[in-house]
C-alpha cells in the first residue's frame, strides 16, 4: 500500500518483519554523526522500542528494483507539561545521494499529517546540534526548542 510521497518517490509501511533493516539504517545515522563509535548496542534500542505501535515507513524512487533511500519511524511520547499523548520521530534519514531534493521535508509532512489525523496536537523529535542540516530543516518547518537534555559523564576518560 504504497503512496507517492512527491514526485519521482513513493512511500510505503514497513512492518516488524524489518527489524534488521531499521538497525541497519539506524547505525548509518548515527556514524555520519560520530563516525568513531561502534553502534552495535542500537539494535537493543530497536528490540525494545519498535512494534506495531511504532509504526514505521520506507522510501524509494520509482521503479521497481529501487532501493530504499529513507527510512521514518514513530513512537509515541507524552507531554510532560500537558500529559497529552503524541508522536514522536525516533529516526528520519535519507540516503546522502538523494538530500536536498524535498525528500525530508514531505517525510515531515506526511508523518505530521498521521499524527494530526489519530488526534495528536503535537510532534516531537530529537536531534544533536552538530547536525545543522537536520536542525535548520525542523527549524524552518516551526518546530522549536522545548527543552534541552543535558548530560554529564560520571567515568573519567569519556
Amino acid at each position: 500500500m504504497s503512496e507517492e510521497l512527491l514526485p519521482g518517490y513513493y512511500i510505503l509501511p514497513g512492518s516488524t518483519q524489518e527489524r534488521s533493516l531499521l538497525v541497519k539504517f539506524m547505525q548509518q545515522t548515527y556514524r555520519e554523526l560520530f563516525p568513531q563509535q561502534d553502534f552495535a548496542h542500537l539494535a537493543r534500542t530497536v528490540d525494545q522500542y519498535f512494534s506495531p505501535d511504532t509504526p514505521l515507513w520506507w522510501v524509494k524512487c520509482l521503479g521497481e528494483e529501487s532501493p530504499i533511500i529513507a527510512c521514518l519511524w514513530v513512537g509515541n511520547a507524552i507531554d510532560q507539561v500537558r500529559g497529552d499523548r503524541h508522536a514522536h520521530i525516533f529516526l528520519l534519514y535519507v540516503v546522502p545521494e538523494h538530500r536536498r531534493r524535498g525528500i525530508g521535508t514531505a517525510m515531515i509532512k506526511y508523518v505530521e499529517n498521521w499524527a494530526t489525523q489519530r488526534g495528536d496536537r503535537q510532534i516531537g523529535l530529537q536531534v544533536f546540534p552538530s547536525n545543522s542540516a537536520a536542525f535548520n530543516l525542523y527549524h524552518n518547518l516551526g518546530y522549536q526548542t522545548q527543552s534541552l537534555w543535558m548530560l554529564k559523564s560520571l567515568s573519567k576518560g569519556l
